[in-house]
């Protein structure tokens, strides 16, 4: 029965009678469509999308490098893919990494430039005051204005001793900048300062 509509509606396009409205029709589940319509049919529309796909694909595996010596075996798509997103990864960590250098780098520099032109400005021997009352440890650093890496590594060294740090503020007086640290410790905290 389906043959036979679908042979009637070819008869009527092919006699000029595509004046009717009908664009497309369906016959057992799919799109059909007229000769002359303009938009293309589900085949066409999905092997467009594949070779697109294939394509992109294709682009990707050769942007990867090869992560281990060519086996006669091939991988699959889905382990190609898995291998692109690790060296994806990877290359994301490697810029990371590479970014923080630079900072460090930059953070170099300036204090170079600044011994260079003579302005020793903001440096300073630092300064460390440790007090402990009950289980609240209240750690003060004066430091120069370079000295940001030593407030973190108090910091860490704090962590690292168990101490739960409960508040951490800075303020900066002249070329001085303040660091206090007030953390929650234990009983077995080591402390080697008188009290």
């Amino acid at each position: 029965m389906e043959s036979n509509t679908l042979s009637a509606l070819r008869f009527l396009s092919d006699i000029g009678c595509s004046g009717l409205g009908i664009q497309e029709f369906q016959v057992g589940g799919l799109m059909e469509r007229e000769p002359g319509s303009s938009r293309p049919d589900r085949k066409t529309t999905e092997r467009n999308r594949r070779n697109q796909m294939k394509a992109l694909f294709s682009k990707l595996h050769s942007l990867v490098p090869p992560q281990s010596p060519p086996r006669e075996t091939t991988l699959s798509l889905p382990d190609q893919l898995g291998q692109a997103a690790n060296y994806i990864k990877k290359l994301q960590m490697k810029v990371e990494k590479l970014r923080e250098q630079k900072q460090r780098l930059l953070e170099i520099e300036k204090i170079n430039m600044s011994m260079k032109n003579g302005q020793m400005l903001g440096f300073k021997s630092p300064e460390i005051g440790i007090r402990k009352t009950g289980s609240i440890l209240e750690v003060v650093l004066i430091t120069g204005l370079d000295g940001q890496f030593m407030f973190n590594e108090a910091v860490r060294v704090i962590h690292e001793e168990g101490a739960d740090i409960v508040n951490a503020s800075f303020s900066d007086v002249g070329d001085a900048i303040f660091h206090t640290v007030h953390a929650k410790v234990g009983w077995f905290f080591p402390v080697f300062f008188p009290s």
